[in-house]
């Protein structure tokens, strides 16, 4: 849900529906939804709106689920809440673009902020999955190269996505028809520096592979770089075609999907390639598997 609706706001921009609600929270003044006479645009920015509502509902599933571990994992319900208060800020965020006539620089806070839920997702995903298997699964020793060019992959694929809402904020797709403030960049400038950047990223991915290459127990991360690499290199390739062709508006609602996938394949690879990062827990917080506790009663 949290890469979901990163696509549905991107839909909301390239559909210039961005101010389709002119207000909020209600979506009109003396209405909380969408109404015929605000047409086409009123219904998808308010589809995308109620989509919260959705995602909220998922991030409360999660938060039950975490609470009701067995023994108690206190990271998992921390990382949970956390998705919950981000949803929050997020829905503020959007909020306040609306009542800022799209202010580009909100707007591309907006979608950081989407990227910060994306953050605590994956990290409740991969914490979920490992603790199960934390008390049977030693953690390897890695190449001394690969947890520095994976830390460096993250951050510079983070400024890559920032840099990105420049190019957006500078560019045609400016959320709605009217006339919308825009950065004071130029776009040809900072698509360019997007696309070195994007240059950047798929060196260091490779680079981090040749690291692991010859690594006895490092096919798990091998296999998160090589699918890190696929998703980003189709990114990149996309990002050129839509650039060379008018950029589009189908092209870039998918690019924005894009952007969403390549940030979760980077922060797969780096909890793949240091899996110390999710140590077993300590003491006062163990985690075993319902198996696992019931043999070690029988011994």
């Amino acid at each position: 849900m949290s890469i979901f609706i990163v696509l549905t706001g991107g839909v909301v921009r390239v559909t210039g529906s961005g101010l389709g609600c002119p207000t909020w929270p209600a979506c009109e003044a003396g209405s909380f939804t969408s109404t015929p006479e605000l047409g086409i645009h009123g219904f998808i920015e308010f589809a995308n709106r109620a989509l919260t509502g959705v995602l909220i509902v998922a991030v409360g599933w999660a938060i039950v689920a975490a609470r009701l571990q067995k023994p108690r994992n206190r990271t998992l319900t921390r990382l949970a809440w956390s998705q919950f208060w981000l949803v929050i800020a997020n829905s503020i965020a959007g909020g306040i673009s609306v009542l800022t006539g799209l202010n580009p620089y909100v707007v591309a806070m907006h979608f950081v902020l989407a990227i910060a839920l994306l953050t605590t997702t994956t990290l409740t995903w991969h914490r979920a999955r490992q603790a199960l298997s934390a008390e049977t699964s030693p953690v390897s020793a890695i190449p001394r190269l690969a947890g520095p060019l994976s830390w460096a992959l993250v951050v510079t694929t983070f400024v890559l996505i920032v840099i990105g809402t420049l190019v957006t904020g500078s560019g045609q797709h400016a959320g709605d028809s009217a006339d919308v403030p825009r950065m004071g960049f130029v776009w040809q400038h900072v698509a360019v520096v997007h696309g070195v950047l994007g240059t950047a990223v798929i060196l260091l991915a490779l680079a981090l592979y040749g690291s692991l290459r010859s690594h006895p127990n490092a096919s798990l991360a091998r296999l998160r770089v090589v699918l890190f690499l696929g998703v980003t290199i189709a990114q990149a390739a996309l990002g050129l075609l839509q650039s060379v062709i008018g950029v589009p508006a189908a092209l870039v609602a998918i690019h924005v999907l894009g952007s969403a996938l390549v940030w979760v394949g980077a922060l797969r690879v780096l909890l793949d390639v240091n899996p110390q990062l999710y140590r077993t827990a300590g003491p006062r917080e163990p985690v075993i598997s319902g198996a696992v506790a019931e043999a070690a009663t029988l011994r």
